[in-house]
């Protein structure tokens, strides 16, 4: 049987606080230090909340929406068909035969979050929060209630600014996102699930974060769920650096991913909004593509950045400019363009009308060329290629490399819009393992510009077979590159 002398347990219980007391006490001066700096760096957010927390808004929306009485669910064109021409309507009893329609009645719609921007009831939020609303209530932290006009929204940025009739409000303080730095801690304030005035923290996990949307969001690990869009991200300083306005989540919850738009573009687009209700943006026409390493090494760009031409819509700044495809943008207004999704920011901020300044990477050299800036509008739809002719007898010199091509006719030139090139009539071997294929026009070898079958030939006769060649080649209506490695 076990027996516990609880005497011995005891003094050897206390011997060991003693001891930990004692090494307490002799912490060496650098441990205790850093363990006295994180104690120190732990944030307190109550001055922060007190500070930022009269300047944060709840949003309600409501549509309006028509009150109509039981059709059985019926689709309300075949209703009025039924009721034109006097049918009886299928599976209802005469006594609930659909009346006239009802005035229309204001529906709840969504709940957001929202900040005031100026003291005289400019107020920020996200363009999806008032996105086809017809009524906005904003209530602010004293509870008072005001109906609001929405000023603009720019579903690109999802940016929007309404305004309220008030004056005196308690605006927020705009700060510098250039500041901002990953590890950061920050806050939010919103109205999470309609419970208004709620407060989460975290830290920034990364910043230039791209989504695939148009600009660069700020990630943190805030907690943002439902009713927290359109409200302010703050940082320690009291300062709203960013607006809160999606999450990643595969549950339509929290999970740790939130993103954030920064401050400095809110406000660029804010500014636009107030002064004409609208956003205008920049464009050139250019399609553009991912510069890959490999095709910076085989070219001689080096590094992989930049934004590759893969097609000039006719007609456009960047046609008129002499941008052509397969051209890498590699600055805009001698800034630089270290990834794709850098460009058409940058060009999406300059007004239209700017003279500007493009720097392209041509077949080994740079060049600078002058270009006006248009406005953006609806994309245009490509046109279609011509169909090519009977196809002339292949080129010798391109089998070379499992290519079969044969020479542009005026016609197809004049279609194309291209100063010359080869039709590939059948791509096999190194070729086809490239990408290449059938109808494919190939406008260089080796950053070596080909007009026809006999510069392709030479330009073949010329590199360096055991290394991979480069090859730009149009296909439809946009431009890329492919390499061509031979067997070994």
């Amino acid at each position: 049987m076990l027996r516990i002398d609880w005497k011995r347990l005891h003094s050897y219980a206390l011997a060991g606080v003693l001891m930990g007391a004692a090494s307490l006490v002799a912490v060496p001066h650098g441990a205790a230090h850093a363990q006295a700096a994180v104690s120190r760096g732990l944030p307190d957010f109550t001055e922060l909340v007190e500070q930022v927390g009269p300047s944060v808004v709840n949003i309600r929306t409501s549509e309006k929406v028509s009150a109509r009485a039981n059709t059985n669910g019926m689709d309300e064109d075949m209703l009025e068909f039924f009721k034109r021409f006097g049918v009886p309507i299928p599976n209802m009893p005469r006594q609930q035969r659909p009346q006239r329609p009802q005035p229309e009645e204001e529906q709840p719609r969504g709940v957001g979050s929202g900040f005031i921007l100026t003291a005289d009831g400019y107020v920020m939020t996200n363009a999806h929060v008032v996105d086809g609303a017809d009524e906005v209530i904003v209530t602010l932290t004293d509870k008072r209630e005001f109906k609001a006009k929405i000023v603009g929204a720019d579903k690109r940025t999802d940016v929007a600014v309404v305004k309220i009739e008030a004056t005196g409000l308690p605006a927020v303080k705009v700060g510098d996102v250039s500041r901002l730095k990953v590890g950061e801690w920050v806050m939010a304030i919103g109205s999470p699930f309609g419970l208004e005035s709620t407060v989460t923290a975290g830290i920034v996990s990364a910043k230039q974060r791209d989504t695939g949307d148009y600009l660069p969001f700020i990630q943190t690990d805030v907690a943002i769920n439902p009713g927290n869009s359109g409200g302010p991200l703050i940082n320690m300083r009291g300062e709203v650096v960013g607006i809160n306005s999606q999450i990643y989540s595969r549950s339509g919850g929290f999970m740790g991913i939130s993103f954030a738009i920064p401050m400095d573009e809110a406000i660029r687009v804010s500014d636009q909004l107030r002064a004409t209700g609208r956003v205008t943006r920049g464009r050139i026409g250019v399609q553009v593509g991912q510069v890959t390493k490999d095709v910076a090494e085989s070219i001689g760009l080096g590094k992989a950045s930049g934004a590759l031409v893969t097609g000039v819509e006719a007609g456009s700044p960047a046609d008129k400019a002499g941008i052509e495809a397969g051209d890498i943008i590699t600055r805009f207004d001698g800034k630089p363009i270290d990834k794709l999704a850098d460009l058409p920011r940058m060009v999406g901020n300059t007004k239209p009308g700017t003279k500007s300044t493009v720097t392209v990477f041509r077949r080994g050299s740079a060049k600078d060329l002058g270009i006006t800036i248009a406005e953006i509008d609806s994309d245009k739809p490509a046109s279609k290629t011509a169909e090519r002719e009977e196809k002339p007898k292949a080129s010798a010199a391109a089998q070379l490399v499992g290519l079969s091509v044969s020479p542009l006719t005026d016609a197809q030139k004049k279609e194309l819009k291209i100063r010359g090139g080869v039709v590939v009539n059948a791509a096999t071997d190194a070729a086809a393992r490239a990408g290449l294929r059938e109808g494919d026009i190939i406008l260089s070898i080796a950053n070596t510009e080909i007009g026809g079958v006999k510069d392709f030939e030479a330009a073949l006769a010329k590199v360096d077979k055991s290394k991979p060649i480069n090859v730009l080649y149009r296909r439809g209506e946009w431009a890329q590159y492919a390499l061509i490695r031979s067997a070994k």
